[in-house]
């Protein structure tokens, strides 16, 4: 399943950037998972940044109690495209699809990016176009200050919310956060990814371990 994810996204993305694809595999006390991640904006025919800005992210967990009936492996792809006005100042107008293992899932809103060579910000604010839709926050957060000329500090905090808008609806809040090392291509360090859902109580999960990050 994993593996024809990845194959899947980087058959997609490779024709609109011809730039490296940031994979990162995650090894938890309690859970796998490999991810694909990244945003950049779509080059003109002239090979410069246009406006338009693509988002995209596979994203596959294996459960280490998993049996043939539960704890099954989940998946999730992201795409998302937004156009990015000058005077705006980073916000923009975005469109996403979201495919899950429940289903498909459009969704559109307002974006906020910035990129700079050591701090990174990604965010978002989109609603399902359905009925009974859910809202749902993201917000990615990097920073990679110089340790040396050829190491950094790896830094990244990321938040996944989601707010049902229908009652009785569960509430959904994921963090997911990582501390390590830079050196050219690769990162790696120490994660741990967090997790609540329900909605008057609350299940809460906590996944901790380590990662591999590399820029294929």
């Amino acid at each position: 399943v994993i593996r024809y994810l990845i194959l899947a996204v980087l058959l997609l993305v490779w024709g609109s950037t011809a730039a490296q694809i940031p994979v990162e595999w995650m090894v938890g006390n309690k859970k796998s998972s490999i991810d694909l991640m990244f945003f950049r904006f779509v080059k003109d025919r002239d090979k410069q940044p246009s406006r338009v800005l693509f988002f995209s992210r596979a994203r596959a967990t294996v459960d280490y109690k998993m049996t043939s009936t539960s704890n099954l492996p989940t998946f999730g792809l992201t795409e998302a495209i937004s156009y990015n006005p000058r005077n705006w100042k980073g916000f923009a107008p975005v469109a996403v699809v979201q495919v899950f293992n429940r289903g498909l899932f459009p969704k559109a809103g307002m974006q906020y990016a910035h990129t700079g060579k050591q701090l990174t910000v990604f965010s978002w604010l989109v609603v399902e176009t359905m009925k009974d839709p859910d809202i749902d926050y993201f917000l990615l957060m990097r920073y990679t200050p110089a340790l040396s000329p050829k190491l950094k500090l790896f830094t990244q905090l990321e938040a996944v919310n989601s707010f049902p808008t229908r009652a009785g609806a569960s509430f959904g809040f994921t963090q997911r956060m990582r501390l390590g090392l830079m050196q050219q291509q690769f990162q790696y360090g120490l994660a741990a990814d967090l997790t609540q859902q329900g909605n008057r109580s609350f299940q809460a999960s906590t996944n901790l371990g380590g990662f591999l990050r590399v820029e294929l």
